[in-house]
């Protein structure tokens, strides 16, 4: 059975609103070295481990040559490396720095921290399955999103 336009709305709407309040909640007075855009380049890179450029872009959901420049600043203030890919000489690969990996650490801390704090009145349970409806949620998302590169990948990128 499919879900409700009304159920579907309110679901879009509270998405975006969950997305706005986590990210205030977790930053909030929080006084970073890196802008948030920076902050969830290294996050995701921490959670990926050493990947190629796109593959960091597929899974950030940008543009390969925005999250190069995103890189690139990166790599200058030495958050990231950048070294050859042994499967193929003319790309590179991009992994955290000891410096990338010492910032990603202190922000999660801070972040588990603060969530920990805020959630306080909810036990293991209630926890585990917004968890569990978080990742249903994206991985519909996601799964939805692959299909859809697929049939780009198969018939072409149409013409603009």
């Amino acid at each position: 059975m499919s879900v409700s336009l009304g159920t579907t709305e309110a679901l879009i709407d509270e998405v975006v609103l969950f997305g706005r309040a986590l990210r205030e909640a977790i930053t909030s007075g929080e006084q970073d070295a890196l802008p948030h855009a920076l902050t969830t380049v290294l996050m995701v890179l921490h959670r990926q481990g050493e990947c190629r450029q796109n593959a960091l872009a597929h899974e950030l959901f940008v543009s390969q040559s925005f999250l190069s420049r995103q890189v690139s600043e990166l790599a200058d203030a030495g958050f990231v490396e950048r070294k050859p890919d042994p499967d193929d000489g003319r790309a590179s690969r991009i992994v955290l720095s000891e410096r990338g990996l010492d910032y990603v650490r202190q922000v999660k801390a801070r972040r588990i921290e603060r969530l920990r704090d805020l959630l306080v009145t909810w036990d293991e349970e209630q926890a585990d399955s917004a968890v569990r409806a978080l990742r249903q949620l994206k991985d519909t998302f996601c799964e939805q999103t692959h299909r859809a590169n697929l049939h780009l990948d198969q018939i072409g990128t149409p013409a603009t």
